[in-house]
């Protein structure tokens, strides 16, 4: 571990880093009142935790996440404002990343500025802005990531059953959150392999740590039960996003999709270049360790980074794919780069910061105002009610009830909407984002009332779709900037 800083105090790191984090939750928070829900899955989950409220389970697991729509439900007893959602998911990105900053600066006993800065370069990861602003699972996923990195940690550091317990607590209760905590079972499990401390050895250990991962789905299940849902429901889910039995909406059917380029591409244009220091400064450790080593703090943290960029390269991506691993980079540039003088230091991170606020302004603040409540207004003052959607939600917060406006992946389903007395479709260019092209007529009519809608043309939000769609990198930026050229995203015609 690094010798001491003679600055460091305890209480001004808490300090400093408290004040941090204020700084970060304007960050976060700006512009969020004037903008809609950014994706389909957001609207879902505004939806389906007030089902839950109610008492309707039949969605309960939906994506594996059966806890974040437990969370929020008893929100919904309180309101149904969708902002309110979207805010409170914010704030909890932001006490995701001062867990995370708090474990860096304790262990590696940062003076308190430079937790100040640490919290504030990695908070002003354009990704982890962008993420922090939906109503996804992906907040609650970085708290129970950053839980499960610092308690592992403990756990190599102090083999004992009482530190692996708390580890597989955190592991749990992420997978309570979010089915892509599987993936962190086989980082786990080369950890453990490199560790070879002979801790699963010893009697019992087996059998209770795998208790402890069975007893949500033990619990739940029976809640799913008494709910009236099969009792394999929640695992059958993991099975059916790995092993897909039909295409999706945009014809994509494979979870496999090499490419070692796509996050690099990622990195490259819209993340801090200081992100490289971190990804590749801490390798010339790898040449002083060998297996049964303990790891050092900056080698353990690169080698989730580095397993999570491998393992994720294999799969269909999208930028949420290292969600975990941003904040990482970010830390381990500051650790390479704090032997330098500290005039120097804090120049070189406040630059870095600036620079992501900058990226910040173009690539999210800068789409984040919506035209969907002029639409409301515009169909009050009409008269109409039920309303349906080419692929995308994104209206249904702003029109009462929700469920009036219906998400058709075809245009051939409006056939049996109009006859279900619906007066108009909205041509919501969310079709262009999840790459569903099946509305060739609708395309070619005259609306009756068009608004743009600046989200719809974000890169970001394309680049997140292409997990959905299939698409690589260079292919999903192609079809942004053709999607950019179109003046109007929201247009309504009558059916």
């Amino acid at each position: 571990m690094p010798p001491s800083l003679p600055s460091f105090s305890a209480y001004s790191q808490r300090l400093w880093l408290l004040a941090a984090l204020a700084l970060l939750v304007p960050v976060r928070l700006y512009g969020l009142a004037a903008a809609a829900l950014p994706d389909y899955d957001s609207v879902r989950n505004w939806q389906i935790v007030q089902e839950v409220a109610q008492g309707q389970l039949q969605h309960l697991f939906h994506h594996g996440s059966p806890l974040f729509a437990l969370v929020y439900a008893p929100v919904a007893w309180l309101t149904t404002n969708y902002r309110v959602f979207q805010h409170l998911n914010a704030l909890v990105a932001v006490v995701a990343l001062g867990m995370l900053a708090g474990f860096v600066a304790r262990t590696f006993r940062l003076p308190g500025w430079q937790t100040g800065l640490l919290v504030l370069l990695m908070g002003t990861s354009v990704f982890l802005t962008f993420s922090g602003r939906d109503f996804t699972m992906s907040s609650w996923s970085l708290v129970c990531f950053a839980g499960l990195l610092e308690a592992y940690y403990r756990r190599l550091q102090q083999p004992a059953a009482r530190t692996l317990y708390r580890a597989v607590g955190w592991l749990v209760l992420g997978l309570c959150f979010n089915y892509k905590f599987l993936l962190t079972l086989p980082i786990l499990a080369v950890l453990e392999w490199w560790q070879a401390d002979g801790l699963w050895r010893r009697r019992g250990t087996w059998w209770q740590v795998l208790a402890l991962l069975m007893l949500p789905y033990m619990v739940l299940g029976a809640v799913g039960v008494a709910a009236g849902l099969p009792w394999y429901l929640w695992p059958a889910i993991y099975y059916k996003i790995a092993f897909p039995d039909a295409a999706n909406a945009a014809g994509r059917a494979a979870t496999l999709h090499p490419d070692f380029l796509y996050y690099l591409r990622y990195l490259q244009d819209f993340e801090s270049g200081l992100v490289w220091v971190g990804l590749l400064g801490p390798l010339w450790q790898l040449r002083r360790t060998r297996r049964g080593m303990a790891l050092p703090p900056e080698l353990y943290l690169a080698s989730w980074g580095w397993c999570l960029l491998a393992g994720m390269s294999l799969l269909v991506k999208a930028p949420r794919g290292l969600l975990w691993a941003y904040g990482l980079w970010y830390a381990l540039a500051l650790l390479q780069l704090r032997r330098l003088p500290a005039p120097l230091l804090a120049g070189l991170l406040l630059a870095a910061i600036g620079l992501n606020m900058h990226r910040i302004q173009r690539e999210i603040y800068a789409y984040s105002p919506t035209n969907y409540p002029a639409l409301a207004a515009w169909l009050k003052g009409n008269g109409a009610s039920p309303v349906a959607s080419t692929v995308g939600l994104g209206f249904a917060p702003f029109w009462m009830p929700a469920h009036t406006v219906r998400a058709v992946n075809d245009e051939q389903q409006l056939q049996d909407l109009e006859r279900q007395g619906f007066r108009y479709v909205l041509l919501d260019s969310y079709w262009r984002v999840a790459n569903v092209p099946r509305f060739q007529k609708l395309r070619q009519q005259q609306p009756v009332a068009a608004w743009p809608e600046p989200m719809l043309t974000s890169p970001l939000l394309f680049l997140e779709h292409s997990e959905f769609t299939g698409l690589g990198y260079a292919e999903t930026l192609q079809r942004q900037q053709t999607a950019a050229h179109d003046s109007l995203q929201l247009r309504l015609l009558p059916l």
